[in-house]
């Protein structure tokens, strides 16, 4: 190692920050019981606002803030642990920064260092500490450097990684033993312009390492350097190499890509749909509405097909308190899916702003709860169901309970590895008291809006008063069966995406495409609703009437899609191991296909209830 070595850490994006060390966004989560959902995006939107920039401006020897945040193996990045868990040097009294909701449910753990930084004030390998490492430290270290340990920092906000050491190779021994090498300085190259902070380079040097290989005591210096130097750069823009590094031409074409063939797919399903409905479905209407009395040979004719199962069509599913919690549940995710596109296509959701994803996405879930309680009590009674009570209490339940049960399994399961992924006390709380006096009062408010204006359902034929059989069909007509061909097509239109979208939340690549993802989740909900639609046809052809829980299962398929999905990136394209980072991965991924389930069940049977409506009605029957 004779040349110099940078550190900064390979393909790390982990998300940057930017924040005030007001606890604000609480206070707003507060207030909005009852605000709108346009304050909601006002208040969002508000949120984010790029820098606090009285707290950027800087005189000459002005302190800089400089934090240390977690450290962790490079392959898991959701197993991250306390930056002091490792014997760094440490300051006398150690001064946690104090986070909002997002910022803990990001994972950060800010904490003060014996790092001094001075505005243009340069220093020659300045001591931080001297130290001897016990035995124990020095196995921390070992282990740590074994498993390819990082270190994120934060200068001015901007975020910094680095190894914390590197492996030797002795060959003068007999086989190839390895030599742990710990990085003892670090230099800091800060580059300003005028009054600001506007990028940051950190460095080591071969020369300053400690070895690690022998458990023994060793005595360690650590040290640092500075240097100041004069950039253009403005200081809006000082972030941009943290993303355009990423977003490079390649990427770009595999994201056009992915839409048009997405494009070209949903083109080519509605060509084949309205020529269907050309030849075959517009035929058949035809036919079907013909007056009785002008078509006296009609009359002697039995009916078949979806004609013949008019009389129960529309009679009500099995479990209806269930199907509409689901229906409830599923319309408020999909709000909540679109309120957070929207805010990232708006450049709400900077890949700095440190934790205002997670609190734009706790404040919009709350607020939506409205819709989900107004939906499910809504359609409910329409159904003319009557213990609207127990379905609010489903729609509270359906999605929140098996979030709150794996949330909770998971955390103690960061907890007893003593992570930094387990959510605070104080984090827990803030959720808890969310979830009492926010969600349940919403969701409350908006069932007792849905019962008091619900409407009859309007169904263009009479339900006979006997249901009939529904005929023996072939195993390929089966729920099953129908479910897997029914997640093909909407699958494929995201699977491109999804990869993208994995390596940022369980990986270091940011995404900041979110045009691009509004565009494939459009396609991605009609191409749904269109097979959905497709499937209840031929389920009505061949008179199955039970076709209410058949659209939502079908829809809602790509869920089952993704979480196989899940399946291949974990083993396949990604380093991930260990049974913390696993049981994240797919407990956590478990609750967002289960999310996408709920969504894209909705879509495809509210797709499947407007055709069925339109079909029927086009018809005269009894």
């Amino acid at each position: 190692m004779d040349s110099i070595e940078s550190i900064e850490l390979r393909m790390i994006e982990i998300d940057c920050e930017h924040t005030t060390e007001s606890n604000s966004m609480v206070i707003e989560m507060v207030g909005l019981s009852k605000g709108s959902f346009i304050v909601l995006l006002l208040i969002c939107l508000g949120s984010q606002v790029k820098s606090d920039t009285s707290a950027h401006h800087y005189k000459y020897g002005d302190a800089v803030p400089f934090y240390a945040n977690i450290v962790g193996p490079y392959i898991n990045p959701r197993e991250t642990y306390a930056y002091y868990d490792l014997p760094f040097c440490c300051p006398d009294i150690v001064k946690e920064k104090k986070l909002n909701l997002g910022e803990m449910l990001n994972g950060d753990r800010l904490v003060s260092t014996p790092y001094k930084f001075e505005f243009l004030v340069d220093k020659d390998y300045e001591v931080l500490c001297n130290k001897t490492l016990s035995k124990t430290d020095v196995s921390k270290f070992r282990n740590a450097i074994e498993k390819d340990y990082y270190k994120e920092l934060h200068f001015d906000d901007l975020p910094l990684w680095a190894f914390i050491g590197g492996r030797q190779h002795d060959y003068t021994n007999e086989g190839i033993k390895n030599i742990y090498i710990l990085y003892t300085h670090f230099e800091f190259d800060v580059f300003y312009n005028k009054d600001r902070v506007i990028a940051v380079n950190l460095t080591t040097y071969d020369h300053s390492l400690a070895y690690m290989t022998e458990d023994k005591e060793v005595d360690v210096g650590f040290t640092y350097s500075v240097k100041w130097k004069m950039t253009q750069e403005p200081f809006d823009k000082r972030m941009e190499k943290y993303i355009d590094y990423y977003i490079l031409p390649r990427h770009l074409s595999v994201h056009h890509h992915s839409i048009t063939f997405s494009s070209v797919a949903l083109l080519i399903l509605v060509i084949c749909i309205l020529t269907f409905y050309a030849l075959v479905l517009r035929k058949d209407i035809s036919k079907y509405s013909l007056d009785m009395e002008e078509n006296q040979a009609a009359e002697n004719n039995e009916e078949t097909g979806w004609k013949n199962i008019h009389g129960d069509v529309f009679r009500f599913p099995k479990h209806k308190s269930l199907f509409a919690a689901a229906l409830g549940s599923g319309t408020h995710l999909l709000l909540l899916m679109v309120s957070v596109l929207v805010l990232g296509h708006l450049g709400s959701f900077t890949p700095y702003a440190r934790g205002v994803f997670w609190n734009a996405l706790v404040i919009i879930y709350v607020v939506t709860s409205l819709v989900s309680g107004y939906t499910s009590v809504s359609f409910y009674s329409q159904l003319e169901g009557t213990n609207w009570t127990k379905n609010l209490l489903l729609t509270g339940g359906i999605f929140f309970v098996p979030l709150f049960l794996t949330f909770g399994f998971l955390n103690s399961v960061a907890i007893s590895y003593g992570t930094a992924a387990a959510l605070p006390l104080r984090g827990i709380v803030i959720l808890s008291v969310l979830w009492i006096f926010l969600v349940s009062p919403l969701l409350l408010l908006g069932g007792i809006i849905g019962k008091n204006r619900a409407s009859d359902f309007h169904a263009p034929c009479r339900t006979a008063k006997c249901p009939k059989e529904v005929p023996q069909l072939r195993w390929y007509r089966a729920v099953l069966p129908q479910m897997a061909l029914a997640g093909i097509l909407p699958f494929n239109v995201i699977y491109i995406q999804l990869y993208y979208i994995f390596s940022s939340v369980w990986g270091y690549r940011v995404y900041t495409l979110y045009s691009i993802l509004c565009v494939v989740i459009i396609l991605l909900l009609i191409t749904t609703a269109l097979v959905s639609v497709a499937l209840t046809y031929f389920q009505l052809a061949a008179e199955d009437h039970e076709w209410w829980w058949r659209s939502f299962f079908c829809g809602g398929s790509t869920g089952l899609f993704i979480f196989g999905y899940c399946i291949y990136y974990y083993f396949w394209r990604s380093n991930m191991s260990g049974f913390m980072q696993t049981s994240f991965f797919f407990g956590y991924m478990a609750c967002v296909s289960y999310g996408m389930f709920l969504v894209l069940g909705s879509v495809g049977f509210c797709a499947s209830l407007l055709f069925v409506r339109y079909l029927y009605a086009a018809i005269k029957c009894d």
